[in-house]
């Protein structure tokens, strides 16, 4: 008899699948802004292939499916990769009304080399360049997104949801055990929905904006971190949906209110001991710890276009507004882009505090651990501890994603970490994209210039 090929799963997809026959198996990847593409299949299909094609140019679309001309010499003809499971990221899609595990892909070409400008991918070559030097990368991605109502109408401003008790959610009640109570059905249905694809919250509370809550997740490994990332965000949608509201992942939703970041906590240990390298023999700060805050001061500039990847993600940085709008690194200091947080010797760890909610969070993990990398190798002294308020020192932030993609081109040796060819389809895609958005008339333009000018 042949054996049980369900054995082998996660154990969490074993549970959901225990004594149910499944149904469908959706076979995702990630593309460059985070979207899930890929082929929905009957299970019977699914035991019999071990890979399948999708075309190359699910990479060049933008935000808006239109196509970057990022195809390469031998132009647009949408090679087929090839799609290989990888079954230890199979989960439970909880809301379906049928039963359906979802597999996440790696992305090869036809000589079984790995897809450069696939995220995750791109991922998992900055993680290789750690483990080569003996050291394994830790993070702990913190996650912030709005509950909002149902918006139907672009030209509408967005608003809060509606709460249980039939009012608007309420700003500035960070922390609040009454305002989580206001979305409590959707917070059940995310509590429901984790447990059943096998994720552990590691908390959830209400954040300073109306309707902005943040989950915050175990460390561990960023392959499998960003998986979790990206599987969330679908996740929280569909428990949102099934309570009448919206859930935004937008940087700057709401122009009154704070906006929403994926802080991400790093740390590195020895892979053969487990020690943290951060931590001295008598718990005192090393000099990777001070190289790796170097290399997230020197690089990170280069790197804000895929960290902040939107025209909206901009709004974010704004001085007094729960945002950084420089590179101070500080103590227990939330003013500061780069925080260390109060910890032991052993938990030791960085936080980047400049990452958006809607940054892919594959990129975003590589480009912040890149940055920390090349500090480390290229021995970069970290500037003096900030003290006090950071917002009152000068911004360093760029204010648009076109000057931020200046910076991204000229970063050579963050291309070398990412991988040229990553670098330059990226590129290509979002300036596509940033000119898409300047063929927009926006409302603040018809108000105020049609009548005046």
């Amino acid at each position: 008899m042949a054996k049980d090929w369900t054995l082998d799963l996660p154990e969490a997809a074993q549970a959901y699948l225990h004594e149910r026959r499944l149904d469908e198996v959706e076979c995702i990847v990630s593309d460059l802004p985070g979207i899930a593409r890929g082929k929905a299949v009957p299970a019977q299909k699914f035991l019999r292939q071990t890979y399948f094609h999708l075309p190359d140019s699910i990479f060049f679309q933008t935000i808006t499916g239109d196509w970057g001309e990022a195809a390469g010499e031998e132009g647009f003809i949408e090679r087929d990769m090839i799609l290989k499971p990888d079954m230890s990221t199979s989960t439970a899609a909880p809301w379906t009304a049928d039963i359906t595990l979802q597999v996440i892909h790696d992305a090869y070409d036809r000589n079984g080399a790995l897809i450069p400008y696939s995220p995750r991918n791109v991922l998992k070559r900055v993680v290789s360049l750690y483990h080569a030097q003996g050291w394994t990368p830790v993070v702990a991605p913190e996650m912030e997104f709005f509950l909002v109502a149902r918006n139907l109408d672009p030209a509408k401003k967005i608003e809060p949801m509606m709460g249980r008790s039939g009012r608007p959610a309420a700003a500035r009640q960070a922390y609040s055990m009454t305002a989580v109570d206001e979305f409590g059905p959707v917070i059940d249905d995310i509590y429901d929905f984790a447990e059943a694809q096998g994720f552990e919250i590691d908390g959830i509370t209400q954040e300073g904006g109306a309707g902005q809550l943040e989950i915050n997740l175990r460390h561990g490994d960023p392959v499998k971190l960003a998986d979790e990332v990206f599987y969330f965000k679908r996740l929280i949608r569909e428990a949102a949906l099934r309570h009448d509201c919206f859930a935004t992942f937008m940087a700057k939703p709401i122009a009154e209110e704070p906006g929403s970041a994926m802080h991400i906590h790093h740390s590195v240990v020895e892979t053969d001991t487990g020690k943290n390298i951060f931590a001295g023999p008598q718990g005192g700060d090393t000099d990777a710890f001070f190289t790796f805050i170097g290399g997230l001061q020197k690089h990170l500039p280069e790197v804000i276009a895929v960290m902040a990847p939107y025209v909206n993600s901009y709004r974010r940085y704004v001085r007094d507004n729960a945002a950084p709008i420089n590179l101070a690194w500080g103590r227990d200091n939330r003013t500061t882009g780069i925080r260390i947080p109060l910890s032991g010797p052993d938990s030791r760890r960085i936080e980047n505090r400049l990452t958006g909610m809607d940054a892919n969070p594959y990129l975003a993990m590589a480009v912040s651990l890149a940055a920390g990398y090349l500090g480390m190798m290229n021995d970069v002294r970290a500037e003096p501890q900030y003290r006090g308020d950071a917002y009152a020192a000068d911004e360093e932030i760029p204010h648009d994603l076109w000057s931020a993609l200046d910076l991204f081109d000229e970063a050579k040796e963050m291309h070398e970490v990412l991988g040229p060819e990553f670098a330059r389809v990226y590129s290509i895609v979002k300036r596509t994209e940033y000119q898409e958005f300047l063929s927009v008339i926006s409302p603040w333009e018809r108000e105020h210039l049609l009548l005046n000018v």
